[in-house]
C-alpha cells in the first residue's frame, strides 16, 4: 500500500465518522436545519463528505508519484465516460455500510441519493466508456497512469422521442456544478491558434522557428479523483477548460459595444462547450480540430512543466520516463504539437525531439471503418495550426524518405502511405500520423487487429510489424458487475469468495456450480429479481409493460448501419408477421429492448430510431401480440441506465456486420453478468464465443472473409424472392403496415436493404438471424439448459477484465510497474 506521512494520517484520523460529516456538510456547507431535507442536498452533502476521505488518498497518491523517478503514462482521450461517481467512490472505499447508516437516520436510501447525480458527460458511447474503465483498472492496480480530456460543459445531448423520432436537447450535466472536482488555475496552460511561423536567430547561433501572430487561449485544469478498489490508490483524470486571456475588452465595454466586448471570451469558450460538434459545417469541422488540437496542448505543456520542475532543461530521459496513450486518432496532433514544444520552446535540434517523441508516443486504433479514419484539410491545418503543418511536411518528408530508400521506384506506395493525401484538395491523414510517429500500434480486439494488419494499415504492417500488437478490450468488473448487480455480486461471494472482484479470472470456479439444481435456482432467482428491476424502468421510461416470463432480449449501443439493429427491427416484424399468421406454437414470449443514440446529423440512423418506434407501437397495440412479443426503445441510454439494463438482460445482441466491429465492449459486460450472446464472428464475439464454449453461443451469418466473397456478387433481391418468410418482412415493412399516415418515410431504408452494394449486407445474414433467434427462443424453454449456459457465460468471463487488459498495457506498451512496488 501507499506511504502515508505523519501529517496526513493525523489529518485523516481526525475526520468524523461519515454519518457525522454527512450531518456537519448537510448544515454548514449547504445550510440545511433536520427538516424537510430534498434528496438532492442529502446527495451533494454525502459525496461531499466521502470525497473528503478521497481526497485524502488523492494527495499521498500525488505525493508518491513526486517522490519517484518511475516511467509514467498519460493518457489522452477526448471521451471519458465516467457515469456516476459516488457509488463508484463508495464502494471503493468500502463505505457502503457507513454511507447508509448516514442516510438512515433520515429515512433516505442510498439509492434513492445516488439518482440525484447527473452523469458525467463526458463521452458518447464506447470509446469513452472504455477510457473510463481503463482509468478505473490503472488505479486498482496501481498503476501511475494519468487521464486528460476535456471538460465539456454540455454532454453529447438529451434524447427524447417524439412521435418515434429522435429530439435532441442539451445535457447540462454542470448545471448544479461538480462536487467531484477540483480546479487547478495555477497550472493554467496558454493555447495558440492561427497567426503565422517566421524564422530568426536563436542565442544558440542557429536559426529556429517561432509562431507569432497567434490568438491564444487559456486552458484550465480541473482535477477529478480515480480511486482504486480498497487499496488507497486515487490516480486523477485532469480535463481541460477553455477561458479567453481577457474576460472581455474593456475599451469595447466602455463604448457600449456590449456584444463585442465579450466575444474573445464566447469564442474561446466554445471549444469546450459541447462534446463533438456536429462537424458537416466547416465551422464545425474547425471547433472539432480546435478541441483536439486544445487538448493535446494542454496536456503536453502540462507533463513538460512537471519534467521541467523536477530536471531542469535536461530531456535527455524523458522518452524513457514518460509514455503518451493517444486513444484514437483524436490526440493524433500529440505527435506533431511535442515536436513543436521540444524544439521552439525547449531548443532541441530535430533528430533530438523526434527521437523523444517517437519513443514516447502509442497509438490505439479503435475503426475498422475508412470513413471513420480522420482527415483534416490542408487549407485547414494551414489556417489554424500553420506551424504544426510545417512539421507534418517535415516529418512527412523524412518519412516518405526512408520508404523510397528501401522501395526505389515504387511510387504507388510512396502515395498510399503518404501523411498528406494529395488532390483538389489536400488533406492530412491522422491515423497514418499516428503510425509514423508512434513506437506502438494496438488494435482492440484479435480479429480487429488482423483486420488491420491486412487491410487499412498493412503498407505501414510490412515496414513496421515490430510496432503492430493487439490488446483486447475490457471492462471493470468493479461497476459491471459487483456495482451493477448486487444481487449477483453477493451470490458469487456466498460461492466462491471475494477474489474475483480484483481477479475475475477467479470466476472460472463458478463452472462446477453450473450443473448444481440448487445453484441454478438461486442464480435464476437473482436473474428474476434483476428482470423485474428492468421491467419497472422500461415501464417508467417507456409505458411499455415487459412480461416477466419473457426472454429479455436486448440491443444497446450507438445507433449506426454497421451495428445493424435494422437486422434486429427485421426479426421482430418477423415474429409478428408469425403471430398475425397464427403461428404460434411453440413461439417463446419475448420482450425485446432497444436503446442508444444517433448522432444529431446521421439521417439514416436517426430514420432507424423512427423505424423502431414505430414498429414497436403497431406491435405493441395489436392485441394479437399479448403475452407472446413487445417492443421499446429506452430514450437517453446512458452509463446508468446501463447499470439496469445489464443485470437483467438475457439474449445480448452483438449482431455488427463482421469485419465492422473493432471490439465492442458491451457485449462483455453481458456476458459477465450471465447473458446469452447471439451474434456473429465479429470484434471481441470471437473472443468470447472461445472462452463461453461455441455451444454456450448463438452464431449466425456470414465471418469477415464471408462478407467481402459475398459483396462480390450479392443479389439481395433473390434472396428475399426466394424466402417466403423474408418475403413476407419486406412486404409488410414496404407496404405501410408500420407507416400508414406517413407514406414512403422508410423507402430509403427498404432501398438501402435491396441495394446489391449495400455494404452491412443485412438480407445476406437475415435467414441465418432468424434461424439462431428461433434457437435460442427454442433453448429459453429449457430453463434448466439455458441457466447452464448463462452460469457458464459468467464463469467464463475472466479474460473480459479491463484489468487483463491494462496489465497486458502496462507490460507490452508502457513499461510501467505498480507504485506498491518502488
Amino acid at each position: 500500500m501507499l506511504d502515508q506521512t505523519s501529517h496526513d494520517k493525523e489529518t485523516f484520523d481526525v475526520l468524523a465518522p461519515l454519518n457525522q460529516e454527512h450531518r456537519r456538510h448537510l448544515m454548514y456547507t449547504f445550510g440545511h436545519d433536520e427538516s424537510d431535507i430534498g434528496s438532492n442536498y442529502h446527495y451533494r452533502a454525502l459525496a461531499t463528505a466521502v470525497r473528503d476521505r478521497v481526497t485524502h488518498h488523492w494527495r499521498n497518491t500525488r505525493h508518491q508519484f513526486a517522490t519517484t523517478d518511475q516511467r509514467r503514462v498519460h493518457y489522452f482521450s477526448l471521451e471519458f465516460l465516467l457515469g456516476r461517481s459516488l457509488n463508484n467512490a463508495v464502494q471503493n472505499l468500502d463505505l457502503e455500510e457507513s454511507a447508509r447508516n448516514a442516510l438512515h437516520q433520515y429515512g433516505v436510501q442510498l439509492e434513492e441519493i445516488a439518482d440525484e447525480e447527473q452523469d458525467a458527460g463526458l463521452g458518447n458511447g464506447g470509446l469513452g466508456r472504455l477510457a473510463a474503465c481503463f482509468l478505473d483498472s490503472c488505479a486498482n492496480l496501481q498503476l501511475p497512469v494519468a487521464g486528460y480530456g476535456i471538460r465539456y460543459e454540455f454532454g453529447m445531448f438529451h434524447q427524447m422521442i417524439e412521435n418515434g423520432r429522435q429530439v435532441e436537447a442539451p445535457d447540462h450535466w454542470l448545471r448544479d456544478g461538480n462536487i467531484w472536482e477540483i480546479e487547478r488555475p495555477e497550472d493554467t496552460r496558454t493555447i495558440k491558434f492561427y497567426g503565422r511561423t517566421e524564422r530568426y536567430m536563436a542565442d544558440s547561433g542557429k536559426m529556429a522557428s517561432r509562431w507569432v501572430g497567434t490568438h491564444d487561449m487559456l486552458a484550465v485544469p480541473y482535477d477529478m479523483p480515480i480511486p482504486g478498489y480498497k487499496n488507497q490508490t486515487v490516480n486523477t483524470l485532469r480535463l481541460w477548460k477553455a477561458a479567453a486571456t481577457d474576460e472581455f475588452n474593456l475599451e469595447e465595454f466602455n463604448s457600449g459595444n456590449y456584444p463585442d466586448a465579450v466575444v474573445q471570451k464566447n469564442n474561446a469558450e466554445q471549444i469546450s462547450m459541447v462534446l463533438y460538434p456536429n462537424d458537416a459545417s466547416e465551422n464545425g469541422k474547425e471547433l472539432r480540430l480546435k478541441q483536439q488540437y486544445f487538448l493535446v496542448s494542454a496536456s503536453l505543456q502540462d507533463v513538460l512543466a512537471a519534467w521541467v520542475e523536477q530536471h531542469g532543461e535536461d530531456f535527455t530521459h524523458f522518452g524513457e520516463k514518460n509514455c503518451f496513450q493517444l486513444n484514437d486518432t483524436h490526440p493524433a496532433c500529440s505527435v506533431p504539437e511535442l515536436m513543436r514544444l521540444l524544439m521552439d520552446e525547449h531548443g532541441l535540434e530535430w533528430d533530438a525531439a523526434w527521437k523523444i517523441t517517437s519513443s514516447c508516443m502509442a497509438y490505439t486504433n479503435h475503426t475498422l471503418l475508412p470513413e471513420a479514419l480522420e482527415r483534416w484539410s490542408v487549407a485547414l491545418f494551414s489556417r489554424l495550426l500553420p506551424r504544426l503543418l510545417e512539421i507534418i511536411y517535415e516529418i512527412n518528408e523524412r518519412f516518405l524518405a526512408l520508404v523510397k530508400e528501401a522501395h526505389p521506384g515504387d511510387t504507388a506506395l510512396l502515395r498510399r502511405v503518404s501523411l498528406v493525401e494529395e488532390g483538389h484538395q489536400p488533406h492530412i491523414r491522422m491515423a497514418y500520423l499516428s503510425i509514423v510517429g508512434s513506437f506502438s500500434v494496438n488494435g482492440v480486439a484479435a480479429l480487429h487487429t488482423e483486420l488491420l494488419k491486412e487491410g487499412l494499415f498493412l503498407d505501414f504492417y510490412k515496414i513496421w510489424p515490430e510496432k503492430f500488437n493487439n490488446k483486447t478490450n475490457g471492462v471493470t468488473q468493479r461497476r459491471w458487475l459487483s456495482h451493477c448487480n448486487p444481487l449477483l455480486r453477493d451470490l458469487l461471494i456466498e460461492t466462491i469468495g471475494t477474489e474475483w472482484e480484483c481477479d475475475l479470472m477467479q470466476m472460472e470456479k463458478l463452472a462446477p456450480y453450473a450443473d448444481d439444481a440448487a445453484f441454478q435456482k438461486k442464480w435464476a432467482d437473482v436473474k428474476l429479481a434483476n428482470k423485474q428491476r428492468l421491467a419497472a424502468h422500461v415501464l417508467k421510461h417507456t409505458g411499455v409493460e415487459f412480461m416477466e416470463n419473457a426472454i429479455f432480449d436486448v440491443q444497446v449501443k450507438r445507433i449506426h448501419e454497421y451495428k445493424r439493429q435494422l437486422l434486429n427491427v427485421l426479426h421482430v416484424i418477423h415474429l409478428y408477421d408469425r403471430i398475425k399468421r397464427g403461428e404460434t406454437k411453440d413461439m417463446t414470449p419475448r420482450c425485446v429492448l432497444i436503446g442508444g443514440k444517433a448522432a444529431p446529423g446521421y439521417h439514416v440512423a436517426k430514420l432507424i430510431v423512427k423505424l423502431i418506434n414505430n414498429v414497436a407501437s403497431v406491435v405493441n397495440a395489436d392485441p394479437a401480440t399479448k403475452g407472446l412479443l413487445r417492443l421499446a426503445f429506452f430514450p437517453n441510454y446512458r452509463v446508468s441506465t446501463m447499470e439496469i439494463i445489464c443485470p437483467g438482460t438475457e439474449l445480448s445482441e452483438q449482431i455488427s456486420t463482421a469485419g465492422k466491429e473493432a471490439s465492442g465492449t458491451g457485449n462483455m459486460k453481458f456476458m459477465m453478468n450471465g447473458a446469452l450472446t447471439i451474434g456473429t464472428l465479429d470484434g471481441a464475439n470471437i473472443e468470447i464465443r472461445e472462452k463461453a464454449g461455441d455451444e454456450n453461443f448463438f452464431l449466425f451469418g456470414l465471418d469477415a472473409q464471408g462478407v467481402v466473397e459475398a459483396r462480390k456478387s450479392y443479389d439481395p433481391n433473390t434472396i428475399i424472392a426466394d424466402d417466403p418468410e423474408i418475403r413476407r418482412v419486406m412486404e409488410l415493412l414496404e407496404g405501410g403496415t408500420f407507416n400508414m399516415n406517413e407514406p414512403g418515410i422508410f423507402d430509403l431504408l427498404t432501398q438501402g436493404l435491396r441495394n446489391p452494394h449495400d455494404q452491412w449486407v443485412s438480407i445476406a445474414d437475415l435467414r441465418s438471424y432468424i434461424d439462431a433467434q428461433t434457437e435460442a427462443g427454442a433453448t429459453y424453454r429449457d430453463q434448466a439448459k439455458w441457466n447452464r449456459m448463462s452460469i457458464l457465460n459468467s464463469a467464463h468471463s475472466g479474460w473480459f477484465s479491463s484489468d487483463r487488459t491494462i496489465q497486458q498495457y502496462a507490460d507490452e506498451i508502457w513499461g510501467v510497474k505498480p507504485l506498491r512496488n518502488v
